[in-house]
């Protein structure tokens, strides 16, 4: 079992002599600038003029800069930007600021690891990647709480990065919860596969198949979203809070009898071939590869294949249905 650090195991002073530059002030910006604030560690944010995040960071009682402003005041500038956007930004602006002793700091290792992003050898370069949308991590950080946070070290020029990730970790709350080690590679493949495979392309795609299965079987679209999608809601808080033994607990006998015996019919050897196939195209940097092609080239297939997703029949029925469910807190594209 993997060791998991605590707020008792980790010295925070290595982070408090440091400034923290965060760029972008989105989901996981607004976190950990405000986490790292209150927990006494300067911080300048880097942010676009005119947009709603920089509207926002103001509104939170910063004062944004440019990026190549704040990495050239900064002691550890933190990448908080889309994957693609990454690598421009730090060509362009961040870059140029770096010197040594300087660190880089990254909460998903996509441009390390795939090398859009080569680093200078004199500076550390660290991960920092809490388990949990950045409303998580700064509302359990209020409350008192935490969310995990994994670490990882790529470069340590300084010879002090484990410390600085670790301190920084329980800067943003992640020592409250638990602080796992990794490595950028494993962090990035198994991130990657995770979300392909499973939690955005199977579920999505398995979410389709089924409404459509029922559809061409004649039952009536809207009995076929709330027993394909809606419900899914609930299986995945259960999974969530107590694995599939509490799942399998907590459905009827009926249920479980069937899922035991017609999952893995379903989801079979082949299916698990398949996923290998898209772990290889992980590993091997193929997926990677097409990524940064696609959007290099303006991301038209992406554009096309998203459009096509939510001209789906069972997002326009979705649509209709939620507006009857106001305590789900629908949110519409």
């Amino acid at each position: 079992m993997a060791k998991v650090y605590h707020d008792k195991d980790i010295d925070m002073k290595p982070i408090l002599k440091k400034t923290v530059a965060i760029c972008g002030y989105g989901s996981q910006g607004h976190a950990q600038a405000q986490n790292l604030r209150d927990s006494g560690v300067k911080v300048v944010i880097a942010e676009l003029p005119g947009t709603d995040n920089y509207r926002l960071a103001v509104e939170h009682g910063f004062k944004p800069v440019s990026a190549a402003q704040a990495a050239a005041r900064a002691d550890i500038i933190q990448i908080l930007l889309p994957d693609e956007i990454q690598r421009i930004v730090y060509a362009r602006e961040i870059a140029p600021q770096l010197k040594a002793g300087k660190a880089l700091c990254f909460s998903h290792g996509f441009n390390i690891h795939f090398k859009q992003i080569v680093p200078p050898k004199d500076v550390d370069v660290f991960m920092v990647a809490p388990k949990g949308p950045g409303h998580t991590v700064r509302g359990e950080f209020v409350a008192g709480g935490g969310v995990p946070c994994l670490i990882a070290v790529q470069q340590n020029a300084s010879g002090k990065a484990r410390k600085v990730a670790l301190a920084y970790a329980k800067a943003i709350g992640g020592a409250r919860a638990g602080v796992l080690e990794t490595t950028f590679a494993e962090e990035t493949e198994t991130d990657l596969f995770g979300e392909q495979a499973v939690l955005c392309g199977g579920v999505t795609s398995l979410i389709k198949a089924g409404f459509e299965t029922l559809v061409e079987a004649g039952y009536k679209p809207e009995i076929a979203y709330f027993e394909v999608l809606h419900e899914l809601n609930l299986i995945v808080k259960l999974l969530v809070q107590g694995g599939m033994s509490y799942m399998w607990y907590s459905v009827s006998n009926t249920a479980e009898y069937g899922g035991l015996t017609r999952g893995d019919v379903l989801i079979d050897a082949a299916v698990r071939k398949r996923m290998q196939k898209l772990l290889k195209d992980i590993q091997s940097g193929a997926f990677a590869k097409e990524w940064v092609e696609e959007c290099n080239a303006g991301a038209k297939k992406f554009k096309a294949l998203e459009k096509k997703e939510r001209a789906h029949q069972v997002e326009k029925v979705g649509k209709k249905l939620r507006r009857l469910m106001p305590f789900i807190d629908a949110k519409e594209i």
